[in-house]
C-alpha cells in the first residue's frame, strides 16, 4: 500500500492530501528512510511522522484498503513519542 493512503485509513493524517505534503515536506520516514508520498508500506515497517515539535513512531501491525474509526487504531503500534524543544526554549549560558 502507498504511505499516503496509509496514513488516511489508519488516521495518523487525516487527508490523503494533507499526508502527501506531510511526505513531500521530509516529515516523514519509513525504517530509517526519508519516505515520499508513493513509497510501498508492509506490516513490519517502522513509520516516524513529525507533527510540528513532536515526532511520533509507530510500527505498522496489519494493512487494511478501509477501516472504521474506532478500528484504524489497530492499523499500528505506538513505539515512541518525543517532544523536541522549540527553540526559544533552550536557555543560552
Amino acid at each position: 500500500m502507498r504511505l499516503d493512503k496509509f496514513l488516511k485509513v489508519s488516521r495518523l493524517i487525516k487527508r490523503r492530501t494533507v499526508a502527501k505534503d506531510v511526505s513531500e515536506q521530509g516529515r516523514v520516514w519509513i525504517n530509517g528512510r526519508e519516505a515520499k508520498a508513493s513509497s510501498a508500506v508492509k506490516v513490519g515497517d517502522e513509520l516516524a511522522i513529525q507533527y510540528g515539535q513532536k515526532t511520533v513512531t509507530v510500527r505498522i501491525e496489519r494493512i487494511a484498503e478501509t477501516t472504521r474509526k474506532d478500528e484504524a487504531g489497530e492499523l499500528y503500534t505506538v513505539l515512541k513519542e518525543e517532544q523536541r524543544p522549540r527553540d526559544n526554549d533552550l536557555e543560552w549560558q
